[in-house]
């Protein structure tokens, strides 16, 4: 199908699950998720109006960078980062989706040498050792490191809900996602004001949307295998 369609598919999904949970559309941003897609087919995005785009590898980033030369995109890393590869993206992101380990966060604020990025602290409210995050019981301690970092502001959490056909299981995970954005936010930190949700995919977005997801990622919905 083409990304127009799918596009139409996922707005009506997102208006429905808005009208469900009494919240505006306005508050839901679309990230096209491009890693398993070609360049030629992440501007078909572009062309329908989404500017935000995420990549979950240095290497595809760089690649896409290259080719959609557009200064309307917006870039999303999404992905774990190793911190050899950090000063190859910086500079050349907007939002980073997966701060997860103070050595990242350290060699992230040394590369940037003015200027904020975006973070985005991923939070493993599943427990499943395949995934990446820091754990919910380390949340507090590590906002409260990061306040040495002045190049780095925490806007949000992230996480992924398991690849599981359980609604309950799901919806339990991007609930207690949102629990815990709101104790951090109320905590009002100055570098962490964690206003924002990132959560929900292809799968799951719907549910992510109805428990408060501010970004949701997109990718195999919206441009495809």
């Amino acid at each position: 199908m083409r990304v127009a369609d799918n596009l139409r598919n996922i707005q009506t999904a997102v208006a429905r699950a808005c009208e469900r949970s009494g919240r505006s559309t306005e508050d839901v941003t679309l990230i096209a998720v491009t890693k398993y897609v070609s360049p030629e087919r992440a501007k078909e995005a572009v062309d329908c109006g989404i500017y935000n785009l995420a990549e979950n590898r240095k290497e595809g980033l760089l690649e896409k960078q290259t080719i959609l030369q557009d200064d309307r995109i917006i870039w999303h890393l999404i992905g774990t980062l190793q911190t050899r590869k950090v000063k190859d993206i910086v500079g050349k992101i907007d939002y980073f989706h997966a701060l997860d380990r103070l050595k990242l966060a350290n060699e992230l604020n040394k590369r940037i040498e003015e200027g904020i990025l975006n973070c985005f602290v991923e939070v493993n409210v599943s427990g499943e050792a395949s995934k990446h995050g820091i754990t919910e019981d380390q949340l507090d301690d590590f906002i409260d490191t990061l306040a040495q970092f002045e190049h780095l502001r925490v806007i949000g959490l992230m996480t992924m809900a398991p690849n599981t056909e359980d609604i309950d299981v799901i919806r339990h995970v991007f609930r207690r996602l949102r629990e815990l954005r709101d104790q951090i936010r109320d905590r009002k930190i100055r570098y962490a004001p964690c206003s924002e949700l990132s959560m929900g995919m292809s799968h799951d977005y719907e549910i992510a949307v109805e428990e408060g997801a501010t970004f949701i990622r997109i990718g195999t919905a919206l441009v495809g295998e």
